[in-house]
């Protein structure tokens, strides 16, 4: 099982890896930390905290962006390629086809950000910018941060066209980064309930992507930044734990669409 697993993954990999959109965003992510030198260079006495800002900025934006762009087309391309059809008539479960595409897509996302974490390293080391053991935990919030959207996307992807799909993942990844706003307007109660209750039903269906993203706000009321007082390990461990239920739980919903497929 595991073996067939492996080589799906494998196999997503090098399908991935021939993609010339990852090579764009490569190239786009190096212009954005040469920007972000440049800009910070610019700035009085905020060299450090613009430098800081933009390369973590980069990691989050463009890796959730590679995420959707991979991940909506990444059975539905196999459907609409016809290849599918060789597949599951081959002993391979339907579930373990999807897992291998995931995980494949997910060692591809992880050298991707991991790309993005040195070049971002090389900005702050030109700006003479200590790489932090703040910024280390934000880089790997940041990674969990894609590994989520990368399986909202293989999930919409289980029974949509890419298209739609990229319009239902994009939606979903806005609302979930705008969770921390939604709280704050449910907090003041100062809205009517037509307001109030679609916001409930949408904290409790939406992935809290904030989790992921919180340098320069609160938690457990207390400010956090990556240029002070951060979270310590303890929450990205809390995060992790999110990121691993809220994958899993959207893992096992395409797969059981998926199985239920008719591809005759």
């Amino acid at each position: 099982m595991s073996g067939r697993i492996w080589a799906i993954a494998l196999n997503t990999f090098r399908e991935a890896r021939r993609n010339r959109v990852l090579w764009g965003v490569l190239i786009v992510v190096a212009g954005v930390n040469v920007a972000g030198a440049v800009l910070a260079e610019m700035t009085l006495g905020e060299e450090a905290r613009v430098a800081r800002d933009v390369g973590l900025g980069g990691v989050s934006l463009f890796g959730s962006l590679t995420a959707i762009v991979l991940g909506v087309s990444l059975l539905h391309g196999e459907i609409q390629k016809r290849t599918v059809h060789g597949i599951v008539s081959k002993p391979i479960e339907r579930w373990e086809f999807v897992v291998g595409k995931y995980l494949g897509m997910s060692i591809t996302l992880s050298i991707l950000v991991a790309a993005f974490a040195a070049a971002m390293a090389l900005m702050l080391r030109f700006q003479e910018v200590p790489f932090a053991q703040a910024v280390s935990r934000a880089v790997l919030l940041a990674w969990m941060e894609v590994l989520v959207v990368a399986a909202m996307a293989v999930f919409f992807s289980s029974f949509s066209t890419p298209f739609l799909s990229g319009i239902f993942t994009f939606g979903l990844y806005f609302a979930g980064s705008a969770t921390e706003t939604m709280r704050e307007a449910l907090a003041e109660g100062r809205h009517g309930p037509l307001i109030e209750m679609p916001l409930q039903v949408a904290l409790r269906i939406v992935p809290d992507l904030h989790l992921f993203a919180i340098s320069g706000g609160t938690v457990d009321g207390e400010h956090v930044s990556v240029h002070g007082e951060f979270v310590d390990w303890s929450y990205v461990g809390m995060a992790g734990g999110y990121a691993a239920l809220y994958i899993g739980m959207l893992l096992l919903a395409a797969i059981v669409i998926f199985s239920r497929r008719d591809f005759s």
